[in-house]
């Protein structure tokens, strides 16, 4: 048999929904009429791994994994390696400052834009979403040491 890229993706998605079930199996479901929050992270892990096997069947029309081409690999890490520094940072520095910084991050080490730019669209971008998430739904973000 040969080692297809959808057969990769599609285990590593079946992988990452069964550890999302066993990191969330001791939320509360809730019901229809009033999900509690175990609700979502387990329709999440149930479409990650449905979706995971159908990768996985269909396979057959996907590159070997062989032939891929790995000129990107880079990129892809840098972006892994911010966004883990975002994770950690997360709690620690507020919603306003880490999303911020990582946006501008993206932009400017991970696709080298403009500084300038970058910064006007990842104040823009961040102070949008606070806006939408903190006063539109009322989604409780993490306060910084700052006061924002």
């Amino acid at each position: 048999m040969i080692v297809r890229a959808d057969h990769v993706a599609g285990a590593a998605f079946v992988v990452f929904g069964v550890a999302i079930f066993a990191l969330s199996g001791d939320l509360p479901m809730g019901g229809l009429s009033m999900p509690g929050s175990g609700f979502l992270p387990t329709l999440v892990a149930s479409l990650l791994v449905l979706f995971g096997i159908v990768l996985c069947l269909r396979a057959a029309e996907s590159a070997p994994l062989a032939d891929l081409d790995w000129s990107d690999v880079r990129h892809a890490v840098l972006v892994i390696l911010i966004t883990a520094l975002a994770i950690v940072a997360y709690t620690r520095l507020g919603f306003i400052l880490t999303m911020g910084v990582m946006l501008f991050a993206f932009l400017t080490i991970g696709e080298r834009r403009n500084l300038m730019r970058a910064a006007a669209y990842s104040v823009a971008a961040t102070l949008i979403a606070y806006g939408v998430f903190a006063k539109g739904l009322n989604a409780p973000l993490p306060i910084g040491p700052f006061g924002f």
